[in-house]
């Protein structure tokens, strides 16, 4: 099954650089999983997200209010 990656934000260049990674290393790793953009700020809120770009992995967030680097987003999609 694919892992689900949300990407949080409300659209802004920072929020798209950080898709972008998330994409290079879900092909990079070979990893199954499919990266959803989350623009609704009311959704934002309520998963307790005060800082964007913020990424979760399978419904838990594991990064907030910073872009990663490639090498990070690599980590994040191995430990999760």
């Amino acid at each position: 099954m694919a892992k689900k990656v949300e990407v949080f934000g409300k659209g802004c260049a920072r929020c798209k650089q950080t898709i972008k990674i998330m994409e290079m290393a879900i092909k990079e790793l070979g990893v199954d999983a499919v990266v959803e953009k989350v623009e609704d700020i009311n959704e934002i809120v309520s998963r307790g997200i005060v800082a964007t770009p913020a990424i979760a992995v399978d419904g838990k967030i594991v990064l907030t209010g910073k872009i990663p680097t490639l090498e990070e987003a690599k980590k994040i999609l191995m430990k999760n």
